[in-house]
């Protein structure tokens, strides 16, 4: 804790606090970004689709809580949309 005014030491509390939350949140689309590819890879179509439209809704809740910057989010959503749409077009 900093030895200085008290709005110093809230201020640290409620950044731990958010960065907590932050790292919870940033895991959760990791784990869904890793499902997602590994669908794609494994060429399960129905369960790639479904995978990516979650990855999707998260990374864009994720954005508008200040998680993610919206370019990182576009990146990671349209690369699981290309290889999605590699994944359909081979059928």
């Amino acid at each position: 804790m900093p030895t200085i005014k008290h709005a110093a030491a809230k201020a640290l509390r409620q950044s731990k606090r958010q960065a907590q939350v932050n790292r919870v949140i940033r895991e959760a689309v990791k784990d869904l970004v890793r499902a997602a590819r590994k669908a794609v890879a494994a060429n399960k179509a129905a369960e790639a689709k479904e995978l990516v439209a979650k990855t999707a809704t998260m990374l864009d809740k994720s954005v508008r809580k200040g998680v993610f910057k919206k370019n990182t989010a576009a990146r990671l959503k349209s690369r699981l949309a290309k290889g999605l749409a590699k994944l359909t077009a081979k059928k």
